[in-house]
């Protein structure tokens, strides 16, 4: 297995040397000189703005600290996320993760809750799709369901990212569903695309029954197995499967749905900024047996690297910020982003070694959190006890209908490391992303 190595003690060389401020980095003019890639590893905060990501560097490093991950990558632009209205396809300023993820994954602006259609409900080829076409190996991994709609935009093509499994999709979109002639609901497409690997959570869907084709009466997880999937569902598992291909792919399913967060503590309320600051504290749902974001990118990366001349392109989601932003639950929230952190750490140490991999970082829209003066109580706030040993305020401002935290249309950073690097630099758009792996990766879009 490979070990997850934090850099706790420091940059390697070259990244230490591309993060000191010399003008310009060695590192960012070798990659500028050779921007071809074997492998693409692509790394999404879902929801880590940056409000988001200077909340988590505040509290576990202080103000004057930096997040060893996110903050070491030597070049670094913004990323614009904006979406369309399927009615006029005019922009959407808001986007949700699904219209979003369609846009890096496709290069195709689409409407919120689309995965990788266009405004016309027609299916566009994702970069996931392309790499293996092209024979590149392909991963995808993420603390959401697998079946989420970052991870989704990947592997799926519907009009609607609720249309999960069977039942939801003959309501919800019934123009996919199986027994309609459609590409089927997400799983049932996860299952037919045939990533070389995909870990995450999202088991209960598994639990349903194929209701046409081949495999109709089985359940989705009989339908896998029977299609020579290797199926895992915790740690120990997971650290036992030596190979991955098309003839045995790997399928991790370690919680029912999303998988337990890494810190816990107080909600913001309409009074917590005023009340006394708090620290988080370890999440006591989260078990060894289940593997952590960074344990699943070590061994996505060495299950897919070959060692060889045969690339691959793996997607790796840090889900929960998000989901934690959405709650106002800033222990979640910081937790999260460190976990994040931590996973893109284990793709530099990797990407340094190896020489020929191209790692981006970015997030798929802003969120609401912001750091606000200690005593503040509109809206819903908590205070923390930072690093600094000094109170932090964090404030969730934006409510939407139903009660919960919104997403914000704030652009959002996009920082890379490696072959092809300074393609980020400067302001870019989502779907510019799409061009920028395809061209890295040397695949034909035609």
């Amino acid at each position: 297995m490979v070990a997850v190595v934090v850099l706790a003690g420091g940059l390697p060389d070259r990244l230490a040397s591309a993060s000191a401020g010399s003008t310009p980095s060695p590192v960012l003019v070798d990659q500028v000189q050779d921007g071809t890639a074997r492998n693409v590893i692509l790394l999404v905060g879902d929801g880590m703005g940056d409000s988001e990501i200077t909340i988590a560097r505040n509290y576990e490093y202080g103000a004057a600290g930096s997040l060893p991950g996110i903050d070491a990558l030597p070049a670094s632009g913004q990323l614009t996320t904006w979406s369309v209205d399927r009615v006029d396809g005019l922009p959407d300023y808001v986007t949700d993760s699904a219209a979003a993820a369609s846009g890096w994954a496709t290069g195709t602006k689409t409407y919120d809750g689309a995965l990788s259609v266009g405004i016309d409900g027609l299916p566009r080829p994702t970069i996931l799709e392309m790499a293996q076409a092209d024979g590149l190996r392909t991963g995808d991994v993420s603390t959401a369901p697998i079946q989420d709609a970052t991870p989704a935009a990947l592997l799926a093509h519907v009009t609607s990212r609720g249309c999960i499994g069977p039942s939801a999709t003959t309501t919800g979109c019934p123009t996919e569903a199986l027994e309609n002639g459609g590409l089927g609901s997400i799983t049932e497409q996860l299952i037919e695309t045939r990533a070389d690997l995909v870990l995450g959570g999202g088991a209960t869907w598994f639990d349903e029954i194929a209701t046409s084709g081949p495999w109709e009466g089985k359940t989705l997880l009989a339908q896998a197995t029977e299609r020579g999937f290797q199926v895992v569902t915790d740690v120990a598992g997971l650290d036992a499967v030596d190979h991955v291909d098309q003839s045995a792919p790997l399928l991790g399913l370690f919680a029912a749905e999303t998988l337990p967060l890494r810190w816990a503590g107080p909600l913001a309320t309409p009074l917590g900024g005023s009340e006394p600051a708090v620290r988080c504290m370890a999440n006591p749902a989260r078990v060894a047996s289940t593997p952590t974001l960074p344990q699943m990118t070590g061994r996505a990366i060495e299950l897919l690297d070959t060692g060889g001349e045969t690339g691959f392109f793996l997607q790796v989601e840090g889900a929960s910020i998000d989901k934690a932003d959405h709650a106002a639950n800033p222990c979640g929230q910081i937790g999260e982003t460190v976990d994040f952190d931590e996973a893109i750490q284990v793709a530099l140490e990797f990407a340094e070694t190896d020489g020929h991999t191209l790692v981006l970082v970015l997030a798929d829209h802003a969120q609401s959190s912001q750091i606000v003066p200690t005593g503040t109580t509109s809206g819903l706030t908590r205070t923390l006890l930072t690093a600094d040993d000094k109170p932090m305020t964090v404030s969730y401002p934006t409510t939407g209908p139903a009660g919960g935290v919104v997403h914000t249309g704030s652009q959002v950073r996009l920082a890379a490391y490696g072959p092809g690097a300074d393609r980020v630099i400067g302001l870019t758009d989502q779907t510019d992303l799409f061009v920028t792996m395809r061209e890295a990766l040397g695949i034909d879009r035609t």
